[in-house]
């Protein structure tokens, strides 16, 4: 596996020692590791070994970076204790931070000039973002935290793909993408028909046999879930697969008139489409279901 700004292997094996650095250039180095590689068990010998430094130091360096991680609301640094444990940094945001963010966005998408033909809004720009993409991510990464073992996050090409992968870098797990059509460079692979959103209209998607392996957990993100065909044909994808949904995110929803999405039992939304005038140009965006669950 790549890492773009660690070689997390070498770097856990002890193939970067340093020289005794001073304390305040370790926790900056020890911080910027941790940061880089979440859901990652990293054991305190590679600490100590790195830095030259004994055990009872890198305890209390951690002790700070925990800390300062949490009243900056960054995220938790756990600790596993034994001879195989170490530390693990969980990204996390607050509900109520992560509320106020959603809530800007949710001001911009309710601008009138996103309207779209068929009830959908302009919503390219802002997945385009990186800025936004990283907030989106980590507080997808925030919602399924509780969630262990997590193999893949799984989207549908193609606006999803952004932010599949954004939430991916803070969960520290594989993307997969499902294709409308089946590219030959894959190899083989397992194709559904679904009944893809309000339009009715059967589509296929496809994904290669070795994009995953059977009986993985997997979570769905996807951007837009209007009637939710799309995120059920994910569903049953999977299910040929033998995979497991574990978790289903989508950026913003659309609810059908009764308020149910028959095809979707259980999913977290961070925005919701309530109306869309194309006459009188109106359209409104609240937050999502996430943030109906109450302060964490």
């Amino acid at each position: 596996m790549l890492y773009s700004h660690y070689n997390i292997r070498d770097w856990i094996e002890g193939g970067d020692e340093m020289k005794k650095l001073k304390r305040s250039y370790r926790l900056v180095d020890m911080t910027q590791f941790l940061l880089a590689s979440p859901h990652t068990l990293i054991p305190l010998t590679t600490f100590s070994e790195r830095y030259q430094s004994a055990k009872s130091s890198i305890s209390e360096d951690l002790a700070i970076i925990k800390e300062v991680l949490s009243m900056e609301g960054l995220g938790d640094l756990q600790t596993l204790a034994g001879a195989t444990g170490g530390v693990i940094y969980i990204p996390q945001r607050s509900k109520q931070e992560s509320k106020v963010i959603v809530d800007e966005i949710c001001l911009e998408l309710s601008q009138p000039e996103r309207i779209l033909p068929g009830g959908y809004l302009y919503m390219s720009d802002i997945l385009g973002n990186p800025h936004v993409l990283r907030e989106l991510g980590k507080t997808f990464a925030t919602a399924f935290s509780h969630l262990s073992n997590i193999d893949y996050i799984l989207t549908v090409e193609t606006k999803g793909i952004p932010l599949a992968y954004a939430t991916s870098s803070y969960l520290n797990v594989p993307v997969i993408v499902a294709r409308r059509d089946h590219n030959v460079t894959e190899g083989s692979a397992v194709s559904i028909n679904y009944v893809a959103g309000s339009s009715k209209r059967i589509q296929t998607m496809s994904l290669a046999r070795r994009a995953l392996q059977e009986q993985s957990k997997v979570i769905i993100i996807d951007d837009f879930m209007k009637a939710g065909g799309t995120v059920r044909g994910m569903i049953d994808l999977m299910n040929e697969f033998k995979a497991q949904v574990v978790g289903v995110g989508v950026f913003v929803e659309a609810r059908e008139e009764d308020g149910k999405y028959p095809l979707v039992e259980e999913y977290t939304s961070l925005a919701r489409l309530v109306e869309v005038n194309t006459q009188e140009r109106r359209v409104k965006v609240y937050s999502g279901n996430y943030f109906e669950e109450g302060e964490e």
